[in-house]
């Protein structure tokens, strides 16, 4: 996978159902954040910033639907996709559940490869260079499965850092990530790693792109960071 692992946060109260899901997902490449209540959910969701959530319906606490509606009401986090899983098979419940936000309804008993599969359709259209997807902007395309790049046809030499920094940009163009975010997603959260490094990078990128000519595609923006265009 391109980037930093993506993070999933498993939200599930009985503890062998939880250590389950954890273990099948590190084995996929995920880095895992783990919570058994609705408020310690909460907490990981706004430390973690995890990429998408999977979450019992039935929790101490603060109930999954209410969990799910938090993180869908605000703009911020409202593109997080949730997957909900329910004992509960009846439809007005699957409905209930879609309708407070949650973008994919899983009935227990699941199975644990059909889950993995659903979370790699949610991420694919999230996080599509995690996934391992083609992405285009402009001229220029990025393989994540092959790690090449190409603008206007020619290869680009990139390094691992670049790579990852332009996956960033180009999963979301337009949006201006902060330094804090771009070390976040590009580095991992886990290393320390200071800001100005990001800066050092970013100028590698630029110098990167234009190796053939061809505008400048990055943006500096004052007291925010950088974004794609």
């Amino acid at each position: 996978m391109s980037g930093a692992k993506p993070i999933v946060l498993v939200v599930e109260d009985e503890a062998a159902q939880r250590e389950v899901l954890s273990y099948n997902l590190e084995a996929e490449g995920f880095r895992v954040a783990r919570a058994e209540d609705g408020e310690e959910a909460m907490l990981l969701f706004d430390e973690e910033q995890p990429d998408i959530v999977i979450l019992d319906w039935m929790l101490p606490k603060l109930s999954g639907i209410e969990v799910c509606r938090q993180i869908k009401i605000r703009p911020e986090t409202r593109g997080v996709p949730v997957i909900m899983l329910s004992a509960r098979s009846e439809e007005v419940d699957r409905v209930r559940g879609l309708e407070t936000g949650a973008d994919d309804y899983v009935v227990k008993p699941y199975s644990v490869i059909e889950l993995m599969a659903r979370v790699r359709a949610q991420l694919r259209r999230t996080r599509p260079a995690a996934a391992g997807q083609q992405l285009e902007y402009q001229d220029i395309l990025l393989d994540a499965e092959t790690h090449r790049v190409t603008r206007d046809g020619q290869p680009l030499k990139l390094g691992p850092t670049e790579f990852r920094l332009l996956s960033t940009f180009m999963e979301k163009p337009g949006r201006v990530w902060s330094r804090e975010q771009l070390l976040d997603r590009v580095w991992g959260r886990d290393v320390y790693v200071d800001t100005r490094t990001v800066d050092v990078h970013v100028g590698r990128l630029r110098k990167a792109l234009s190796q053939h000519g061809g505008e400048d595609v990055l943006r500096t923006v004052r007291g925010a960071g950088y974004a794609l265009g």
